[in-house]
């Protein structure tokens, strides 16, 4: 096999080493179009699971660069002066030029051909001479480009600016330190990558790189402009940084490298081979720096090519099976680097949080790192924060309590509305009675109904159950008069709504959102805008309909409040007609109801406040929104903060911070908890309490955005189909009896987990030798 790589990375040289190592009848020459010493940037950070690989793969490498190898374990966050630190965490780093020195070497010795300061000929023509092209030519590769419409590359640029610098000496810790200045908020990302080496006491100074970190200065692209950096000079602009940061520099200079004031751009391409031409490393995929290494993954991708080379008997299999292996690990590690990224680029929301608080926000930003895994990294800083909070001794920050108006939460969990599509003319029975009972049971905070609806027409389905009737409501009555005997301190909240567009469809498991066959009731919307394509066109609402409908919403929280509810929520997301108000994709009307945001909140505010005026003043009322469409010239984030300020100005409690299914042609962004930072930004703009809500899993998840601060209460849906006691199995698995979770007298005899059968073996306890 003849093998081109295009591009002289630790990525590129690692993939030609391990391939000529593997099989040295290989032919393997790399292109590089700099010379050998050249090279940008300055530390290069790598995992522990990622040197595992290495070590497997090629010991040789892995024995140079244990010797090269900065480790520490620590993170320092430095913040309006004060300095915290976190233990436990594991790094290790070494300069750029030392890791590139390392591969070159290996691969002479195995006899790769390097060509520096050669540009590579074109992909077309090196895909016709050699078997196998290997991409890794960075995150601006041309060979991406040229076959650009087989990799399908989607390049999103972020909003912050951002250089590589350096310090000449190293730091002690992973340290994050962040400027208030007069033009806005700047942050420093610094880690070690050198030591310097011992040395007699009347030796010679080692060389000039020995004892440096790398610092990454970043901001916002207006503080960027408003800082004058745009008109600087490279050596101008380290000379400012060393200047906006010289506490943590103490005093001292910063170098550059050919740096660059630069936008990070997040790389994701559909494909990553086409014929015999195959990316690797930022030409197919980027993850932003504040989480990790585009080095970790560019060697871990020569890893995992190298294998499926050897493994798969075509080329064809090979290149198939490396995509299939790494696609999904880059993908979470994508997600979770945009989580860090937007952190980052919303930090100032997050400045006046009390500092250790703060210190534990930006640690779990990405989410990868958790409360869970922070208590076993470093108790005692976790423990320090947890009592900032307010949690008592052994009380997970989850079951500590939360007030609603006059509503006292036990806990933190919420079990969210889901729509059970079970009722018979919108009366709820025996199903509503089991589920909802047994969620109650289960020790969660509060406990939602379904989308309760309040007109036959603003029903979604047939099965929808409503408050329309009296016989709708005695039967509520007698569900929550069953959780408030059974399952006292659990309060029960009911989620009004109307369907809008939306209605007259099938239940969910026989075509969401699909039309009924038969049976069809007319629909009502601020626009008559259908759904999808075929769904029915509703009627824009007359000014008449709009007081009907708004009448019906008070007059089923008045019936719902006679049934004992103790929280109202007003459905204005995920396209329900309330909802069709606020967006500007569903709402085109042209009177005092449509046009800007302030007109599109109108008709909502007063259902609002008409809803607000016959519910019980002590309990809480709380509001649903999507956050935002997923869709372009829909609501946004901006707008979401704007929404909440509005409900809260007319008295809402809380916002539940939901996001999308406005529009059918929506391109939501999928990962775990990745609605919180929605739920985040609108509790600090905004400062009213939030419900957090959407692929939230873990009760480790919960006790993250509690303490971290970005939400007030957690609302899970799926977890509690899967598992109706969870909050109690929660707190069984952390080892907490408190109040925040009691389990009723007839369960307390399982509030252990069950004995299993023994699966372990005795462990040998003598070596013998010579049998």
């Amino acid at each position: 096999m003849r093998v081109a790589v295009i591009g002289g990375g630790p990525g590129g040289l690692y993939a030609a080493a391990l391939l000529k190592r593997l099989d040295p009848a290989r032919e393997v020459t790399v292109w590089e179009r700099n010379a050998p010493e050249d090279t940008f940037g300055f530390g290069v950070v790598l995992s522990d699971e990622t040197l595992g690989g290495i070590e497997h793969a090629d010991p040789v490498v892995h024995q140079a660069l244990r010797r090269e190898f900065v480790r520490w374990d620590a993170i320092d966050i430095v913040h309006r002066g004060t300095r915290h630190t976190s233990g436990g965490h594991g790094f290790a780093a070494l300069g750029r030029r030392r890791l590139l020195a390392v591969l070159h070497a290996r691969c002479r010795d195995l006899g790769v051909g390097l060509r520096f300061c050669s540009p590579a000929p074109p992909p077309d023509r090196l895909a016709r001479e050699y078997d196998l092209v290997i991409a890794a030519d960075g995150v601006h590769s041309t060979t991406r480009e040229a076959y650009a419409d087989a990799f399908r590359p989607r390049i999103t640029s972020h909003r912050c600016r951002y250089i590589w610098l350096a310090a000449g000496f190293p730091f002690d810790a992973f340290r994050f330190e962040i400027a208030e200045t007069g033009h806005g908020v700047m942050q420093l990302h610094g880690y070690p990558y050198s030591r310097p080496a011992p040395r007699p006491p009347d030796g010679p100074a080692g060389p000039p790189d020995e004892g440096a970190s790398t610092v990454i200065v970043e901001m916002r692209e207006e503080v960027w402009r408003a800082a004058g950096f745009p008109g600087l000079t490279e050596r101008e602009s380290a000379g400012r940084c060393a200047g906006i940061f010289a506490d943590a520099l103490g005093g001292r200079p910063l170098t550059s490298n050919n740096s660059a004031w630069t936008t990070f751009r997040t790389v994701v391409t559909e494909r990553w081979s086409h014929g015999n031409v195959v990316l690797l490393g930022d030409a197919a995929h980027t993850a932003h720096f504040s989480i990790g290494s585009g080095t970790k993954l560019a060697v871990e991708d020569a890893l995992a090519l190298a294998a499926c080379l050897t493994e798969r008997p075509t080329l064809k299999e090979a290149l198939t099976a490396y995509e299939e292996e790494r696609r999904p690990v880059v993908a979470s590690t994508q997600r979770a680097a945009r989580a860090s990224l937007e952190w980052f680029e919303n930090l100032a929301l997050h400045l006046d949080q009390p500092p250790r608080q703060f210190a534990f926000n930006l640690l779990t930003r990405s989410r990868r790192v958790t409360h869970g895994n922070l208590r076993l990294r470093d108790a005692r800083f976790t423990e320090a924060v947890e009592r900032d909070f307010g949690c008592p001794p052994g009380t997970p920050p989850m079951f500590t309590p939360f007030r609603l108006r006059g509503l006292t939460l036990r806990n933190r969990v919420v079990v969210s509305p889901m729509d059970m599509y079970s009722a018979t003319d919108g009366v709820p029975g025996d199903f509503h009675l089991v589920h909802l009972g047994a969620r109650a049971l289960g020790g969660a905070g509060l406990v939602m109904t379904e989308m309760v609806c309040v007109s036959p027409e603003g029903r979604i389905t047939p099965g929808c159950a409503g408050l329309y009737t009296g016989r709708q409501a005695e039967a509520w009555r007698r569900i929550t008069d069953f959780v408030h005997t059974r399952a006292p301190g659990t309060a029960i909240g009911v989620q009004l709504g109307h369907s809008g567009r939306k209605g007259s469809t099938k239940p969910m498991w026989e075509g969401m959102d699909e039309p009924l066959d038969d049976g069809n009731w007319p629909l009502v919307a601020a626009s008559p805008l259908p759904y999808k394509p075929h769904s029915q066109v509703p009627r824009e609402l007359s000014r008449a309909q709009l007081t009907d409908v708004r009448e019906q919403f008070t007059a089923a929280a008045a019936r719902a409040a006679r049934a004992g509810f103790d929280l109202l929520e007003l459905h204005c997301a995920h396209g329900y007609l309330l909802s069709g108000f606020l967006s500007p994709l569903t709402n085109r009307r042209t009177d005092a109801y449509g046009g800007s945001l302030g007109r599109r909140l109108r008709f909502p505010l007063e259902v609002f406040d008409a809803v607000r005026a016959v519910w019980p003043a002590e309990r809480p009322l709380t509001v649903r929104i999507s956050a935002t469409d997923w869709a372009e010239g829909g609501t946004s984030a901006e707008d979401a903060v704007e929404i909440a300020r509005a409900f809260a100005a007319h008295g809402a409690d809380a916002i539940d911070v939901s996001t999308g299914q406005v529009v059918a042609d929506e391109k939501p962004r999928y990962g775990r908890s990745y609605q919180t930072p929605f739920a985040d930004r609108i509790r600090h703009e905004a400062g009213v309490p939030v419900i957090a809500v959407g692929a939230i899993s873990s009760w480790d998840d919960v006790n993250s955005l509690i303490l971290a601060g970005r939400a007030d209460l957690c609302a899970l849906a799926r977890p509690h189909l899967y598992d109706p006691h969870w909050t109690l199995h929660a707190a069984a698995e952390q080892g907490y009896g408190g109040p925040g979770a009691v389990w009723p007298a007839p369960y307390r005899a399982g509030s252990r987990r069950p004995q299993t059968g023994r699966t372990d073996a005795p462990r040998p306890r003598l070596a013998l030798g010579g049998v």
